[in-house]
This record gives C-alpha cells, structure tokens and sequence, in this order.
C-alpha cells in the first residue's frame, strides 16, 4: 500500500484555514497514472485541494447560512473516507480522500488503490484504506501527544521534525508504521534481542514489565423522533485498541473477538497493517447490503506483530435491534411558556451500571429563561438561565422500573436573548444523551484474558477491557419539526 500525498491542515479559531504541511509522492503519483490510464486524474493544486476538502467537510463558507453543496438534504457526507470533484484542469473525482479531524488540525491523505474505479470497490476491500486512516491517526498522535491541543511552540516544533519523521515511517509514500509520541530517538548501537532483528524504522525499546492490553469501545449514535412517519435510526461503532509492552523484540499476539450465539455479525471491518493473516470472509460483511443470516459470525481472530506505540487493531460496525436508552420529548407552547413532557427508558439488555449518565435539553431562539417549574421523578436536574439549558443528571443507575420522566413548564422572560441557532426554531427542539457504560458491548462482542495470545516466553500480564458510550445521541420533540435522513447514518 502506498499514498499518493499527504495534507495537514491548521483549523484554528479565530485564524484562517490553512495547509501547514503537504508532502507529495512522485514515484507514487507515477503508479497511479500507469494504473489508471485514460481515466487517471491528477492531484490540483494546494490551494484547490483545500477548497473541495473544506467544501466537503462543510466547513466552506461559514459566514453564509445556506451552502448547497454543504446543506442540501440530498448531500450525504461519507467520512472518513471522501470524492473530491477536480473541475479542472482534469475534470474528474478523487478517492478515497482519507480524513480525520481533531482539535485544531485536520489530517488527509491520498492512498493509491490499484483496482478499476468502475466499479467502485468496498471499502471493506481496500487493505490502503485501513493503512492510511492507521498512518493518519499515528501522525495525529504524534503531532497532538496525549491531549487533543497541545501548545502552539509544541506544535510547531512536531511539524518542523515531520519531513524525518516521515522518511522512517512513511519512506517513497510507503507506510511502515506509525511515529512514537515525542522527537525520534537519536541512533545508538544496536544491542542484542535474540535472533529477531528491531526493524530499522523502530526508534526504541521498551524497557519495564511486560504487559498487553486490550480495549474494546462501542460507540453508539441514534436519531429518535417519537413519530410514526419518521423513522427512528441507531447505528454502532467499535474500536479494539491495542498497547503492547515486552522487553526486547515484541513478540506474535493474536487476539480474538468472540459474539453471543444471537449476535449480528460484525460489519464493515477494517484493521491495522500489523495484522499478518485474516480470513477473506471476516471482510465480506457491509452495512451497504443486506445482513445475510450465514454471514460469518466469529470467533474474529487477529494475528499480528505489533508496533511499539498504541494502536488501533480493528474497527467495526454492528447492527442492533434496539438502541440502548428509548426516549420521548414534547413540547407545547402555551403564550410565553413551554410544557415539556420526557420520559426516557433504558432497554433490558442494557446493563443498569452508568459511568455516567445526564440527558441537557438547550432551548435555542428564545429570551432568556425566567422561571423554571420543572420536576423529574429521579436523578438531579441543574439549570443555566443564562444558557438556556437544562442538565438532568441521571448519575450512576436508572431506578428499578428503568424509566424516568420529566415534566413541568419553563417562562422565557429575561431581559436578554438567549442562543441562537439556526436549525432549532420553533418546537424544532432534541434532548442529547451523554452516558458511558463500563464492561459492557451493545452488540455482545467481547474479549477477555483468555481471548488474548502471547507468543512468547516472558508472559505478560494481559488487561482487557470493554465500554459502550454515547456520541451524538439525539431525541427531537415530536410535536415540531426535526431533520430526517433518508438512508443509513454514517460514522
């Protein structure tokens, strides 16, 4: 797998948009002219390459309230992996545009996929998908270490080593591996490790107690509207992370992810270079088609030799037949004051055990709240008049019925306007859901000590673990308008 270029931008606020940092392949870029022959569509100009990325992220034209191109209904973002549509000099579309964002930077890469456009092939079936998104998210923890700002000098100083960076994780558009936190070690002699040598784009050993740990995150997303002509949608995400910390050389590992005898089959999985083999039918399964009952249903098993820094193992996504928490919200409005009605229900399947839990109501377009008479059956409920906003904090547990509601009547008669926004006029109003959920997986998928393989001699102690959270959980009020999507949400 090889990437044609490499882009990062800076999206501070308050500063323009910019590209800190590009790096283009030639010997690349001549492959895939080769490959792709009449239909070979070159890369544009910096300066456009921005433009159609920012356009795309709808991120274009922040002062103007309505984007075409960014706002119509009929456009369907498809992150993480983009289409560019080049006008000229050479009409034609770029992909996939591979793109992450965190924090005040947005990282992009081309990869070079050397299979016929038409049809456009899975993404499931493109090994330089799953490659390039690793390489971004090493550079983005590179350039951010562990928080998601660093200081501006810091920054600055990880973009200025980047050029030697990438010659050894990413030599002639190649990636190798993914940059360790921090500068790259200065060269010494190498020391003896048995008879396996340290790849020469590995800057360092570990040094401590051995030690493997694995992650599983869910993440799961919903759109509820509590009316018959709109359809409810829900979707999940999951991340298996990886850290592996042996003296020496580090050995083979393979880790495997079983599901309950009733689960869905895991989708659209995608997974680290470092894998080694995979069975060809663990990648056939897409959320695009129809789930087929003889899809394959697990064990997942993940050979691989692992890097030095964390990483990212797999991804997927599952299809589950309800989402975790059920909720309803209606507003009324009665001259200046609303009457709002919640009750929100917590599935059975679900695991009554919150790391957190708290459901914020804003209220947008209207004058400043005045008087709150709002009562909820359970949990604490804290207000900001000055923000328009409710916060029911619901803390660690549902009470043993699994269902709360919420009721009373809110004035807005403060002497100041409160915040605006543009979609949320009217009763167009949502409840977001903010929870986390430890040792527990919406789709039942697991890993556990036993599930976790170490080829080697030192036997390290092996820490796994698992969580549901919550991102973009919205419930809209029923009796007002709320935006529809017509097809499947996207991650």
């Amino acid at each position: 797998m090889t990437i044609r270029a490499l882009w990062i931008i800076s999206q501070e606020k308050g500063e323009n948009v910019s590209i800190r940092f590009s790096r283009r392949f030639s010997t690349v870029e001549h492959r895939a002219k080769s490959l792709a022959g009449s239909s070979y569509v070159a890369v544009p100009e910096e300066s456009t390459v921005l433009q159609l990325l920012l356009t795309e992220l709808g991120l274009s034209d922040p002062d103007k309230a309505y984007v075409a191109l960014r706002d119509d209904c009929l456009y369907r973002p498809r992150s993480p992996a983009l289409e560019l549509r080049v006008d000229s000099p050479e009409k034609g579309i770029l992909w996939p545009m591979l793109v992450i964002s965190q924090g005040p930077l947005i990282l992009a890469c081309l990869p070079l996929v050397d299979v016929p456009p038409e049809p456009r092939p899975p993404l499931a079936s493109l090994l330089s998908v799953s490659q390039g998104l690793t390489l971004l998210a090493g550079l983005q923890t590179f350039l951010l270490g562990s928080g998601s700002k660093p200081d501006g000098e810091g920054l600055v100083s990880r973009l200025a080593m980047l050029p030697s960076v990438l010659l050894q994780v990413c030599p002639l558009g190649t990636p190798l591996d993914v940059p360790l936190l921090g500068p790259p070690a200065t060269p010494t002699v190498p020391t003896s490790t048995g008879n396996q040598k340290q790849p020469a784009w590995k800057t360092g050993l570990h040094r401590g107690r051995a030690v493997v740990n694995v992650a599983l995150t869910e993440t799961v997303r919903s759109m509820q509207y509590g009316n018959r002509s709109r359809q409810d949608l829900w979707d999940v995400f999951g991340t298996v992370l990886c850290k592996c910390e042996v003296e020496g050389v580090l050995p083979n590992v393979m880790v495997t992810l079983s599901l309950p005898p009733n689960g869905s089959p895991l989708q659209d999985i995608l997974v680290h270079p470092c894998v080694t083999s995979l069975d060809s039918s663990i990648l056939t399964a897409s959320s695009v088609d129809n789930c087929d009952s003889s899809a394959f249903s697990g064990p997942y098993k993940f050979p691989f030799s692992p890097p030095l820094e964390p990483f990212r193992l797999c991804s997927y996504t599952s299809q589950v037949p309800v989402p975790p928490i059920l909720g309803s919200y209606q507003l009324r409005e009665e001259e200046n004051q609303l009457h709002v009605s919640v009750s929100l229900k917590l599935h059975e399947s679900v695991k009554n055990s919150f790391e957190y839990c708290e459901a914020r109501l804003p209220f947008f377009n209207r004058d400043q709240m005045g008087v709150v008479d709002v009562k909820v059956s359970y949990g604490q409920l804290d207000i900001s008049k000055e923000k328009n906003l409710l916060v029911w904090v619901l803390g660690q547990k549902f009470p043993k019925s699994h269902e709360v509601t919420m009721e009373g009547k809110i004035s807005f008669s403060g002497p100041t306007h409160g915040p605006s926004d543009p979609l949320c006029t009217g009763l167009t109003a949502y409840i977001k859901l903010y929870f986390k959920v430890p040792d527990m997986t919406l789709s039942g998928c697991s890993v556990d000590q036993h599930s976790v393989q170490v080829y080697s001699s030192a036997k390290p102690r092996i820490v796994t673990s698992r969580e549901l959270i919550s991102k973009d959980y919205f419930i809209w009020n029923s009796t007002g308008a709320a935006p529809v999507s017509s097809g499947q949400m996207v991650m």
